[in-house]
């Protein structure tokens, strides 16, 4: 009995350990990612460096204070610095995003789903956005101005629409060195290969030739 209650003990306290982690703690001061498989030690899906070969510019970017082209159907651009663009983050649980955004430009309904995000406004005005679970599926917006700073919880879907005349751009920080990204429609209407298309026709009650048309775009 005392065996069996040790080990649901030990059992319980892993399970809750993997439950609160996204992203595991390191367990040294950095693991700075590299393709090299010579060096043999394989952290977080990574493998790290040897330390001795590490420098600062494996820390570092330059020029995110350039505005990016948003001449695209979606009018917006994201900019991710994540453990591919700076290599040292690789293990340390964070990376940003510049989102920058046309007059009307939206960056379209999408989850993270390893990441809380924090997204601080530069320039410009944003609406945005975030819808929580089923089966409430409400909706928490606000208008956002220059300084202004709000939090999407980690997996619920999210949005920012600039509603200006005029470029808008922000900043935005996550809880992960590769949060992932899922576009709503993108994943629904242009999976590879598609969704059968009743099956798309029931979940959105729409015509099954609204829906081809859809897929179509996609």
């Amino acid at each position: 009995m005392a065996i069996t209650f040790v080990y649901l003990s030990a059992f319980l306290a892993l399970a809750c350990s993997l439950a609160s982690a996204y992203d595991p703690s390191p367990l040294q001061d950095f693991c700075v990612s590299t393709n090299d498989f010579a060096f043999g030690v394989f952290v977080n899906g990574k493998f790290c460096k040897d330390s001795k070969l590490v420098s600062a510019n494996d820390f570092f970017f330059s020029g995110l204070n350039i505005p990016r082209d948003t001449l695209n159907p979606l009018g917006s651009t994201v900019t991710l610095l994540n453990m591919d663009k700076i290599l040292g983050l690789n293990t340390l649980g964070i990376s940003l995003a510049r989102i920058d955004f046309a007059p009307y430009g939206l960056n379209p309904p999408h989850i993270h789903p390893r990441g809380t995000e924090i997204l601080v406004v530069l320039e410009g005005t944003l609406l945005i956005g975030f819808v929580t679970s089923n089966t409430d599926n409400r909706l928490f917006t606000k208008v956002l101005n220059a300084g202004d700073v709000f939090v999407f919880p980690i997996g619920l879907i999210h949005f920012q629409f600039n509603t200006g005349h005029t470029n808008a751009v922000a900043i935005a920080g996550l809880s992960s060195q590769n949060p992932g990204v899922i576009t709503i429609a993108n994943a629904v209407l242009g999976s590879n290969p598609p969704i059968n298309p009743d099956v798309l026709a029931k979940a959105f009650q729409l015509n099954r030739n609204v829906i081809n048309y859809l897929q179509k775009k996609f």
